[in-house]
C-alpha cells in the first residue's frame, strides 16, 4: 500500500505520496479533482524530475569516460522518499544519493521536496543540496498534469493559457527520440494567449526556452481557473497527448539533450552547477480561483 499524506485547509485538499514525492490529488473547496488521476494512457500525476529533465541521447549519461544508464526525466520519480515533516498544512520529503542512484548518476546530493498550503494556493519547493566535494551538475523540474477539460461539458478547445506577459519568442520542439531539435520554430502563442487544441501536441511538447513570464492562468469558460507561477526555473514545457484528458504545465531547469549530443554530462547546455556544500532552491505555486 502506498504511503500517502493529506494536507488541507478551507480552500484545498492535497494528497502527496512517498513514492516519487509526488503530488497525486488536488481538490478545490467544492471537492472537484483538478489533477489528472494517472489513467492508463499516462500512469502518473505530477512527477518530480531529477537529476535530468527529458530524454538523454541513447538513454544514458556520459561522464569521465564512463556511461551510466538514465531514463527519461531521471530517477527521482521512481524512488521512495523519506518523510521529514508531516502536519495538517505542510509536508516535506527527502531523497539522498545511495548505491543505486550512483549506478546512474555518480554525484552526491540531497533532494528535498516540500508542499505547503497558503490560503488558496499550494507551494511546492525543491531544494537541491550538493553533499559532495566537487561541483554538482543537475537539472530539475516539475510535471503537474491537470485535468483537460477542467469541467465536464466544456470543450478542450474552449480552454486557454494566458501568460503574465506577451510571449513572442520562438519555441523548441523534440525529434522522434525526444531530443531537442536544433532549430527554433514560431510560437503558437498569440500575444499573451495560447488557445489550446489537442493538435498543438502532435509534435510533442511545446518548449519555451526563456519565457518572459513567471506566471500564467489556465482554464475555460465556467471552469475553475488555475494560476501557476514559478521562481528559479528557466524553461517551461507544456504537454499533452491526443488519447488523454490531461494538460501538463511544467517549470524546468534544463531540457532534454540536444539532438546529437554525446558530450560529458557536465558540458550539457542548460544545467545548474552547484558548488560543494551549497544548495539551489526552486519553487512553483498552484493557485485555484
Amino acid at each position: 500500500m502506498q504511503d500517502r499524506h493529506v494536507i488541507a485547509n478551507a480552500y484545498l485538499t492535497v494528497t502527496v505520496k512517498a513514492d516519487g514525492a509526488e503530488l497525486c490529488s488536488l481538490r478545490d473547496a467544492v471537492d472537484q479533482e483538478l489533477l489528472w488521476q494517472a489513467g492508463p494512457t499516462w500512469p502518473r500525476h505530477a512527477p518530480v524530475l531529477f537529476p535530468t529533465v527529458g530524454e538523454m541521447n541513447g538513454h544514458c549519461l556520459r561522464h569521465a569516460g564512463k556511461v551510466y544508464p538514465m531514463g527519461r526525466h531521471g530517477f527521482a520519480r521512481d524512488r521512495r522518499f523519506a518523510w521529514l515533516e508531516r502536519n495538517t498544512t505542510r509536508c516535506r520529503l527527502v531523497l539522498h544519493d545511495d548505491g543505486e542512484t550512483r549506478k546512474h548518476y555518480p554525484w552526491a546530493f540531497k533532494l528535498e521536496i516540500a508542499y505547503a498550503l497558503d490560503d488558496d494556493a499550494l507551494e511546492v519547493i525543491a531544494t537541491i543540496t550538493n553533499t559532495g566535494r566537487g561541483t554538482l551538475p543537475a537539472s530539475a523540474g516539475m510535471h503537474p498534469a491537470f485535468q483537460w477539460p477542467l469541467s465536464e461539458g466544456v470543450a478542450k478547445e474552449a480552454h486557454t493559457i494566458t501568460f503574465a506577459r506577451p510571449e513572442p519568442a520562438p519555441i523548441r520542439r523534440l525529434d522522434a527520440d525526444g531530443l531537442v531539435l536544433p532549430d527554433p520554430v514560431p510560437t503558437p502563442i498569440q500575444g499573451d494567449t495560447l488557445h489550446l487544441d489537442p493538435a498543438l501536441f502532435d509534435a510533442d511538447a511545446i518548449i519555451m526556452p526563456d519565457p518572459a513570464s513567471d506566471s500564467l492562468r489556465y482554464g475555460g469558460p465556467e471552469t475553475p481557473q488555475i494560476e501557476v507561477s514559478w521562481s528559479g526555473y528557466r524553461q517551461l514545457g507544456i504537454w499533452s497527448r491526443r488519447d488523454s484528458d490531461l494538460l501538463c504545465i511544467e517549470p524546468w531547469y534544463g531540457t532534454a539533450d540536444p539532438a546529437g549530443f554525446e558530450g560529458d554530462f557536465e558540458t550539457k547546455p542548460g544545467l545548474m552547477h552547484i558548488p560543494a556544500g551549497e544548495k539551489r532552491v526552486l519553487s512553483y505555486r498552484i493557485r485555484v480561483c
